[in-house]
Formats: structure tokens, sequence, C-alpha cells
């Protein structure tokens, strides 16, 4: 028993010699370090499209420059958007310095701005510390999630860790909106494809307003946040951010394409009505049409199904778009041709026409893109219908 004892207290005194150590091993910040919140803007592609965020640590005497990002992923892991759709994609923290990435932004064409916050010298050396354990390699993986986890709101969970009960947080509060309003500020505009997709693929849980702290999941919005933040110092209470620098000014970027989602599926439902027209008038007989367009609903269906109850994503839960892009048209669609009809197909049409009509409630979530989508959808299934009664029953 007493052996066990004493292996208990070596087990404890080697664990907390260890942790001490390992703190040990950070730098002590000199009285000259700072520590800035750096704000990216928005860039081109999908996955940096609502901008980026870093703590940078700057120490002149250490010759620190380390900029924290915690918005780090690796193309050659692949599959990057399945996994990211999914919810398996791991991100991890990245130091590296400052300079050259001011570089690469100017070059992308996204803002930079930097804001240099009014920490005391321990303040600054604990979230060194928390930055630095962090980026240790058993903890710099995590599972990121757009809304809840990502490389702008662990910045206001590094800050908080550092500041203590001396913070006054209150998040974003300048307006209140839901994280689709939210997406669609950015990506509606700058690149309508992405968000008619990421609008497909969201489900009503992005429809719930964000809470000043979960709004901050956006870089932009972290970044008046910490402007709208406060310390308390033996003075009183004084204004989180000492003062701002603007590094670089990107000019405004929109779509310029011309076939977006609204002017494509518009075009799409006028030819397909009159194609519609042609085939009713001139008495033709034909499900190829159908066939392309409904196997397509189809795939949509069970894409969403899949994004619904087979990823960790909580916000692709409860997507009503199923109600249109119905599953089951993939493969049933295939089961009617100018030959041969199933005698339940009848029943199929009328119970798509009723989901059709309950889907009109959800044209608002797709800025009425959707509208096209489901008037080219009715148009066939009239003519289907118009259609069965010269089709031999099959069996």
């Amino acid at each position: 028993m007493r052996i066990k004892i004493y292996r208990f207290i070596a087990f404890v005194a080697i664990f907390l010699l260890t942790k001490t150590f390992a703190s040990a091993q950070f730098a002590t910040l000199s009285p000259e370090a700072k520590v800035s919140l750096v704000t990216f803007g928005p860039g081109d592609e999908l996955y940096s499209g609502f901008g980026h965020s870093v703590l940078w640590v700057y120490d002149p005497v250490l010759r620190i420059d380390n900029a924290y990002s915690y918005g780090t992923f690796s193309f050659d892991q692949g599959n990057f958007y399945i996994n990211f759709m999914r919810g398996y994609l791991p991100y991890s923290i990245s130091v590296h310095p400052l300079g050259p990435q001011l570089d690469y932004y100017r070059a992308e064409n996204r803002s930079i701005s930097e804001q240099v916050l009014n920490l005391s010298i321990p303040q600054k050396q604990k979230l060194y510390n928390y930055l630095e354990t962090n980026y240790l390699p058993q903890n710099r993986v995590y599972s990121y999630k757009f809304f809840y986890d990502n490389c702008a709101s662990r910045l206001a969970v590094a800050l908080k860790e550092a500041c203590g009960d001396s913070l006054v947080y209150k998040g974003y509060t300048h307006e209140k909106l839901s994280f689709r309003q939210w997406i669609d500020r950015y990506a509606f505009k700058q690149n309508p494809w992405a968000d008619f997709g990421m609008d497909l693929a969201l489900g009503t849980p992005a429809d719930e307003i964000a809470t000043p702290e979960q709004a901050t999941f956006l870089p932009d919005n972290l970044a008046i946040a910490f402007a709208d933040a406060r310390v308390k110092t033996a003075s009183g209470l004084t204004p989180l951010v000492k003062s701002t620098n603007e590094y670089f000014k990107a000019e405004p970027r929109n779509y310029t394409g011309i076939f977006t989602p609204m002017i494509v599926f518009w075009t799409l439902a006028v030819l397909t009505l009159a194609i519609t027209y042609w085939q009713i008038k001139k008495e033709k007989l034909n499900f190829l049409l159908d066939k392309i367009l409904f196997s397509i609903v189809g795939l949509a269906g069970w894409l969403l199904t899949l994004l619904w109850f087979a990823t960790e994503h909580n916000d692709t839960k409860w997507n009503y778009d199923i109600l249109w892009a119905f599953p089951l048209w993939m493969p049933l669609i295939f089961q009617i041709s100018k030959k041969k009809k199933p005698s339940w197909f009848s029943f199929l049409l009328i119970f798509y026409g009723f989901l059709l009509l309950c889907a009109t409630g959800n044209l608002l979530k797709h800025n009425y893109v959707v509208i096209p989508i489901i008037l080219t959808l009715v148009i066939r299934v009239y003519y289907m219908n118009n259609s069965l009664s010269k089709i031999p029953q099959k069996g």
C-alpha cells in the first residue's frame, strides 16, 4: 500500500515538473512587445470569401514576429470540399512572420488592418503563453466549425483567457442578423454561385439569429467587437484597441460574370416553357428533357439528404429545399416513357405538385433564385400529367 502511495506521489511530482518545464520553455516578453489583431478582407476563393484574422505578437527586443492563425488547412489531404461539407475537415494553428503575409494579401487585393491591443505586460505574456501552448503539436489541430469555432472566433477565446475578468467584451452588437443573412452579405454580390450553393446546403438552423458573440465568426465583425471592447485598468475602463493601422485598402470586388444563378435559372424556365408549348402544340410525346431535369433534381435531393443525416454539421439539417429537390425522382423518373407508365405515376405527380406548393414557403431563403426553378418543375409536371393519357399503362 505504501509503495503505491509513493508511486502516486512520484507520478504527481513528475506531472507538475513536466507542466512547469513546458510553460518555462516559452520566452518572457520584453516591455517593448505588442499584441495586435490583424484582419484581412475577403478573397476570391470560397474558403477565403469571408476574410481572415490573426493575432500578431511582435517583440523587437527578442526578435519575435509571430502571426498566429487558426485557419490553416491542407489541400494535400484530398477531398477538401467533400470533407468540409461532411464536417470532418481538421484545421490547425500555424505561426509565421507577418511581413510576407502582408505582401501575399496585398497581391490578392485583400484589405489589411491592424488593431494594436491595449494590454498590460502580464496580459501580453499570458496571451503569448496561451497561443504558444495551442501551437504545441498535441494541441494545434482542432475540428473546424464555420459558424461556431473558426479562425476568428478562436481569437476572442484567446483574448478572454489572457484578460479574464478585466475584459469587458460583448461581441458584435451593431446588428442582429441570422447566419444565412451574414453569409448573403458577403457572397450574394461577390460570388452568387457560392451563395446559392451555401443556401442550398444550409438548413433552418442557419436562419437562427446569431448572438453578438456568434456574429464574430466573421473577421470584420470580430474587428468591430474588439474596437468596442474595454479593459479594466487601475485608472478605470479604457478601450481595448489602442491604435489602428490601415495597411492596405482593397478595390471593391463584385461578381463580373453574366451567368448568375438568377439569369441561368430564368433562362432555363423560359426555354422549358417554349419547349413544352411546342411539344403540346405539335403533340410530341417525349420525356428526355424530364429525365435529364428530374435526374438532376433527384441527385440534388440525395445530396441534401446526405448533408442532413450523414454529416457532423448541425447547420445542414432540417433543409426544406428537399421539398422541390425530391430525392426519389432519381430513379423514379426512368419508370416513364412514351410506351409505358406505371399505374402509380399519376399519384406521384399529384404528391410532388403538393411538395412544390409547400416549397414556395421557402423562397426567401435563396433571395428568390428558386422561383424560376420551381416554375420550371411545375411546367414539366404539367406536361407529364397531360401526357399520361397518351401512354399505355405498364403491366
